[in-house]
This record gives C-alpha cells, sequence and structure tokens, in this order.
C-alpha cells in the first residue's frame, strides 16, 4: 500500500463504516457510498470476482482498490474476510436518514427491531430490508444498526435503505403493527405500504412501550410446540405477506 491510502485509512477509520469484504464493497459502491479508501490482498482475484459478480461496479471498483500485503490487512482489519478485501465508507448523515424514513407517502413499510441484542440479526434483517425494497430499518435500545459485525451480516445494504437509531417515541409516522404470539393471523390482515413493522428483540420480546403504540398485534403461523422463528425469519416472512398482499 503506498503512503496516501494508508494514511487516509487511519484518519477515517474511527468515524468511517468499515466495509469487511467483496460482497460489502460491491452493495456499497452499487447503491452509492462514499468509499474514500479500498484495499484488497489480491487485487486481480477482487476483479475477477467483479466480473462474475458485479461487472456493473467493476471499473469502480478498480479504481478503488489498492493491493496490500496480507499482513498489512490484516492489521487494518478486526476479522479477515475470506475474500481479502477491505474499504471504508463514509456514515450517511443521520438528518438524511431520518429525512427518508419521516417522509410521506411511503411506497413500503419500515421495519421497528425493538432492542434487539444480537447484532449478526440485526445485520440479516438489514439485508432483508434491503432486498424487499423496505424503507428503511430502525432500531431501538443501545445495539448501534452501523456497528462492524452489523454492516459485514448485512453485506453492505445498508446503504440500498435507511439504517438508524430512534427512541420509541420517535417512530416514523404510520400505522404500527407489531408482531406478537398472541397477535390476530398475519395472513388474514393486508398489510399497507406505510406500514411500520416492530419486532421485538429475541430474548425478550416486544417492550411495553412499543406494544403500547402498537395498533394491531400480529402473529405468524407456526406450528404447535414450536416455540419462536429466529428474528430474520420472521421479519422475512412478514415482508414477504407485506409484498403480495399490499394494494
Amino acid at each position: 500500500m503506498t503512503a496516501a491510502p494508508l494514511t487516509d485509512w487511519h484518519r477515517l477509520a474511527a468515524d468511517a463504516v468499515l466495509l469487511d469484504g467483496f460482497h460489502a464493497l460491491k452493495h456499497a459502491v452499487r447503491f452509492g457510498a462514499d468509499v474514500p479508501v479500498a484495499v484488497a490482498t489480491d487485487r486481480a482475484a477482487a476483479l475477477a470476482l467483479a466480473d462474475d459478480l458485479a461487472p456493473d461496479v467493476r471499473d469502480a471498483l478498480a479504481a478503488l482498490l489498492t493491493e496490500v500485503p496480507r499482513a498489512t490487512y490484516t492489521a487494518l482489519v478486526p476479522r479477515p474476510h475470506p475474500t481479502g478485501v477491505a474499504a471504508l465508507a463514509v456514515r450517511p448523515e443521520r438528518a438524511g436518514q431520518l429525512a427518508v424514513l419521516a417522509r410521506l407517502p411511503r411506497t413500503a413499510p419500515v421495519v421497528v427491531l425493538d432492542q434487539p441484542r444480537n447484532l449478526g440479526n440485526a445485520g440479516a434483517v438489514i439485508r432483508l430490508a434491503a432486498g424487499f425494497g423496505a424503507t428503511g430499518v430502525v432500531t431501538t435500545g443501545t445495539l448501534d444498526p452501523w456497528h462492524p459485525t452489523v454492516v459485514r451480516a448485512g453485506a453492505g445494504l445498508h446503504f440500498a435503505t435507511a439504517v438508524e437509531r430512534l427512541e420509541a417515541a420517535r417512530l416514523p409516522a404510520g400505522p404500527v403493527f407489531a408482531l406478537d404470539p398472541e397477535g390476530d393471523d398475519l395472513r388474514d390482515v393486508t398489510l399497507p405500504d406505510d406500514a411500520v413493522l416492530a419486532f421485538g428483540s429475541e430474548r425478550s420480546g416486544l417492550s411495553a412501550e412499543l406494544r403500547a403504540r402498537a395498533g394491531q398485534l400480529l402473529s405468524l403461523p407456526m406450528r404447535p410446540q414450536v416455540s419462536s422463528y429466529n428474528l430474520a425469519t420472521s421479519v422475512a416472512m412478514t415482508l414477504y405477506h407485506w409484498s403480495v398482499t399490499a394494494r
């Protein structure tokens, strides 16, 4: 690595979003992220991946990637990725993210994770939300939805949807549907495009505050004696139901 990119990495790392792996970088670039520095242990191999999997951003990646020794790469990232690729991106400004979440009318729901605990699950939900074209993902509680582990699990798709942390009292406008085992069967409900879809934490479920804000509680179809679904699975089932029933 030349001195300039290495200097840029250390200068930016504290405030930037770590893009961990080829796919995170690919998605970030595809969805318009500002990526000031990117490295690869094998630049030719990374660009060969781009030729196969992301020809639309191949030229952009070629302009960004600097080859570095493996030792340099492992010193820059907390957990080396099998693709040997890493980059830093500028985190979107909070004001812009909040404006997207607040904009009405909406054409797709907002997903709310109420006090989530598992970083990997949060990232998987963001990846799902991006895939379904949700307006955004909001977390309440202490988990930072832009934590490097969340971004890694989300494969860089934070840049394809709005992602922010808010207090439960400040959720975006719209009818709140909260998932709860005692709720009405999801299959009997049509979810509107401006829905706010709230999911409780993996361990303790919905908070009292979020439950009180819900206009309707919904339950997922589940075989008796099966205790629960994984959080990302619950979100996927609900977004799929929205996608096939929304009017």
